[in-house]
């Protein structure tokens, strides 16, 4: 084994560069690997056991920078909060209702889950003041999605950019029950509805064109919400003036996570790895229908429910991929997996279409220019959509000088390029890994195998 080709450098201002310089040998991908835990699952872990009676303890908490994000807000807000751990994290929550107000600004970080979820309870908490805010980026990316709603709630919200963007100023009030027709399928917006209706009288009714991720639902029901789900409608309903109570939580692999090996094992000849332990809930699992559509060979292997959520292994084997159309419903179950899926569509033969994804250019970066603009300086034929990107496959790439944009699935995603690129990759700050796999470097130079 021989990782001295991959190697991550840290300069004077503290940037990380990801140098990756595939030897002319030849790699492959061989192992098994432990990915860490679901960064949805985790941030819902934090906020419920906050807000409810009793004890909570977490299990396989992700320990990347964004839920301690969450943890750091609701500490502030009287939560307690254990030092965060993969093992065992314990939390006193103070009930519904009873968040104190911060003696200072609250920060989200890198994070617009944390961000848009707690505007929810922010906004129920009667005659409560709260200011939220976040890093650069963050602070650059439209809340009004929630903000909306929640002034219909009846919330009294301010901020820049016409109160949409942060820092973001809360006026905690007592507000009402609503009919939600959600413009879009988001698990954000649909769960900070269901957070600000926690304390509200009557029924909250969240509809979504398309169904999103739906761990919100199933944790709340499992802390003692009183919630049903209508499929068939794309519905949530919610009844106000609940309590909740602490629960224990397991964490599954964040499949978000093992899409990268699923891509990387998938386009790297001679490739055999399995990843365990990880999250197949129907509403994440588009990742793999789309490598599915690819003909990837990935086999789903001692399937099993672990809390309230499925559980898999997966093994993925080195394949000859083809180019497919991704798009419609397909879409929110897996948009935050389109940077790397779009690396697997280089490598497929055959053109691939990624649209209806216009949700992209407003994530931590604009991932549909960065991807489009990154994978173009490897060589890759790929033509920039207003909402997704057409890619044709079967182009060799050649290593280039890359910037991740200080995003998280940039960086692995043009990482896993790399991979199947002749010569030298450069990838500029790379640190940008540690907000949802701290590991993803050390674990990548585990199973490469020269």
């Amino acid at each position: 084994m021989s990782v001295s080709f991959i190697t991550l450098e840290t300069k004077e201002n503290f940037s990380q560069d990801l140098i990756i310089h595939k030897p002319p040998s030849g790699i492959s991908l061989q192992g098994v690997i432990q990915i860490p835990g679901d960064k949805s699952i985790s941030h819902r872990a934090l906020i419920l056991g906050s807000i409810a009676y009793g004890e909570t303890e977490i299990q396989g908490l992700l320990l990347g920078e964004d839920p301690y994000s969450t943890a750091s807000c609701f500490q502030a807000m009287g939560a307690k909060i254990s030092e965060l751990n993969t093992i065992s994290v314990r939390i006193k929550g103070i009930g519904l209702g009873n968040l104190r107000e911060p003696v200072d600004v609250l920060n989200a970080g890198n994070s617009g889950t944390t961000l848009r979820l707690i505007l929810g309870l922010l906004a129920s908490h009667s005659d409560k003041f709260f200011i939220v805010t976040g890093d650069t980026s963050l602070r650059a990316r439209p809340m009004s999605r929630v903000i909306q709603p929640l002034k219909q709630m009846g919330a009294e919200i301010w901020g820049r950019g016409e109160n949409s963007l942060a820092p973001l100023a809360v006026r905690g009030k007592s507000l009402t029950s609503i009919c939600y027709h959600s413009p879009i399928a988001s698990a954000q917006v649909k769960s900070c509805i269901l957070l600000a209706s926690l304390m509200t009288e009557g029924k909250t009714i969240v509809t979504e064109p398309a169904l999103s991720r739906d761990h919100s639902e199933r944790m709340l029901k499992a802390f003692g919400a009183e919630l049903t789900v209508d499929p068939e409608a794309r519905s949530v309903t919610l009844n106000g003036r609940t309590r909740l109570y602490g629960q224990k939580v397991i964490v599954p692999g964040d499949i978000s996570s093992a899409a990268f090996w699923l891509v990387a094992g998938s386009i790297v000849p001679g490739s055999d790895i399995i990843i365990k332990n990880v999250g197949i809930n129907p509403t994440r699992t588009g990742v793999l229908e789309a490598l599915e559509m690819m003909e990837a060979k990935i086999i789903r292997e001692n399937e099993r429910e672990v809390g309230e959520e499925p559980v898999a292994d997966l093994r993925v084997f080195h394949s000859h991929l083809k180019g497919c159309v991704i798009a419609g419903d397909m879409i929110p179950r897996l948009i935050d997996e389109i940077p790397v899926l779009a690396v697997a569509a280089v490598f497929a033969k055959g053109k691939t279409v990624i649209k209806d994804a216009y949700e992209l250019r407003v994530k931590e970066s604009d991932r549909i220019m960065a991807m489009v603009k990154e994978l173009k300086q490897m060589g890759a034929k790929v033509t920039e959509l207003d909402d997704g990107m057409e890619i044709t496959g079967g182009i060799p790439l050649r290593g280039a000088d890359l910037d991740s944009y200080t995003d998280h699935r940039i960086t692995m995603s043009l990482a896993v390029a790399a991979l199947n690129a002749k010569g030298k990759t450069t990838i500029h700050r790379a640190e940008a890994t540690n907000i949802s796999y701290p590991d993803f470097v050390s674990t990548l130079q585990q199973v490469v195998i020269q």
